[in-house]
């Protein structure tokens, strides 16, 4: 039995979200490369690539990547190389802020325009035929323009990854992000539309406004309860597909990695149970894509403990409704009574609220997915310690893996919605994809989504 591992970024296993380039002068003698790599780890810090970029004539400069944990990190490794003889910081680059320097994405022309011609046929006077056509045929918009290949990234900033509600503004890297994974796995032109408001009402009320522009909306990072609302009453009022990623993206993932932890441990979906840790947008999501798959024995834990029939404390009318349909047996224990007997356990509430003592008391072989990031409910480390049969946790499990697949596909189709079956399609074919020994597949590369895509049109058709 073994922790799933699968190729990683050096930020993942090194469990550092920051990335700089040091640019170093030190004197050109023997060790003293050898000096400022030791000052370096004796404050933790990790070393990436090291180039050299000049020489001078005593000296040498070296670009030194190295990660760290956030800018305090950053500064007491500064403070040990400045005592470090011999060692002088020249400057220092965040490479993650460069990365996104004047934005991660931008929009280029599908058409040359080499000469006049090119030009009045983009635009006037060229442009009013294709104008006209649709006037004539509102159908061949489709065809016509963008519209098959162009999504709406739609967020208001409120419950963005792990940093909570920081507003649209400061949440637009995050949205550039998702629309660059659009582009490079799904040839897809994603458009971030950022909602500055906590109304529901305001933001249906903008999206279907802008929907007419677009061939597909994902909702992105709007907080629980107000993203079921929003997410549904934009299914009814549009007929393109609207898709919360935080709830259905996640679930869509962690159904395929499920699907291939059970068949790693000889189960059946029918005899196995599951307790979910959290009762926002993922958790009601991967609820429900359980209970599609075939997992009838769930029992789903909020702050206030499990969610049961009869139960009317810090209730909503999402809670009420996956109330109704799970916890057959309507447990009111404890989250270690959760546990019990448990095969499968998702987390995706809150870090380090999953004790070894908790993996302990599930059944034989658990099924173990911390997914809360940047760090999981437990470490893959103390799951696997305490006995689980498998663990991955959201390094692993990532959306990104779903939803470009799934909008395109869904685009290909010329899909009104992105309904169940379509889901179920996406995560039976990541898993399917997976390699021997892996639950997902490889994210990086296309064929991935391709074949997702290729899955989510038929059963959309």
């Amino acid at each position: 039995m073994e922790a799933i591992l699968q190729t990683t970024s050096w930020q993942e296993r090194y469990h550092a979200s920051d990335i700089y380039t040091l640019r170093c002068k030190v004197p050109d003698q023997p060790g003293m490369l050898g000096r400022l790599i030791c000052a370096i780890g004796t404050a933790n810090s990790h070393v990436g690539s090291i180039q050299t970029v000049g020489i001078e004539r005593s000296s040498k400069i070296r670009d030194i990547q190295i990660y760290c944990h956030n800018n305090e990190h950053l500064q007491a490794l500064m403070g040990i190389l400045a005592e470090t003889e011999g060692v002088e910081v020249l400057s220092t680059r965040n490479d993650v802020l460069e990365s996104h320097r004047r934005g991660a994405i931008e929009t280029v022309s599908r058409v040359p325009i080499r000469t006049l011609t090119d030009l009045r046929m983009v635009y006037t006077p060229g442009v009013a035929s294709v104008c006209n056509e649709i006037v004539r045929d509102p159908e061949t918009a489709w065809d016509l323009t963008g519209l098959c290949d162009r999504v709406a990234i739609v967020t208001n900033g409120t419950a963005v990854l792990g940093l909570g509600n920081i507003g649209v503004r400061a949440s637009l890297p995050v949205m550039e992000g998702k629309a660059a994974i659009f582009a490079q796995f799904a040839k897809i032109s994603a458009v971030p539309i950022l909602v500055d408001t906590e109304d529901p009402q305001a933001i249906i009320e903008t999206v279907c406004r802008i929907a007419s522009g677009f061939g597909a909306i994902q909702l992105e990072d709007i907080s629980a309860p107000a993203c079921f609302e929003i997410e549904q009453q934009l299914q009814q009022k549009l007929d393109i597909p609207v898709l919360h990623d935080d709830q259905h993206g996640t679930a869509i993932v962690t159904l395929a990695a499920v699907i291939n932890a059970i068949k790693r441990t000889q189960r059946k979906a029918a005899d196995c149970s599951a307790v979910i840790l959290g009762a926002g947008a993922a958790g009601v999501a991967i609820a429900k894509i359980l209970m599609n798959f075939g997992v009838q024995d769930i029992v789903v834990y909020d702050s206030c403990g499990p969610l049961y029939r009869g139960r009317t404390e810090r209730m909503n009318p999402y809670k009420q409704q996956l109330a109704e349909v799970t916890n057959p047996s309507n447990l009111q224990g404890d989250l270690i009574e959760g546990f019990r007997g448990r095969d499968i356990f998702i987390g995706v509430a809150k870090p380090d609220m999953v004790s070894k003592e908790m993996v302990s008391v599930m059944a034989e072989d658990a099924l173990v997915f911390p997914l809360s990031n940047p760090v999981g409910e437990i470490s893959v480390e103390d799951a696997m310690d305490a006995g689980a049969a498998v663990a991955a946790d959201g390094r692993v499990i990532n959306n990104a893996l779903a939803y470009p697949g799934l909008f395109r596909g869904a685009l290909d189709a010329k899909a009104k919605a992105i309904t169940a079956d379509m889901q179920l399609a996406a995560a039976s074919t990541l898993a399917a994809l997976a390699l021997e020994g892996a639950l997902l597949p490889e994210m990086l590369n296309l064929q991935t989504h391709a074949e997702v895509a290729r899955a989510v049109a038929q059963a959309a058709e």
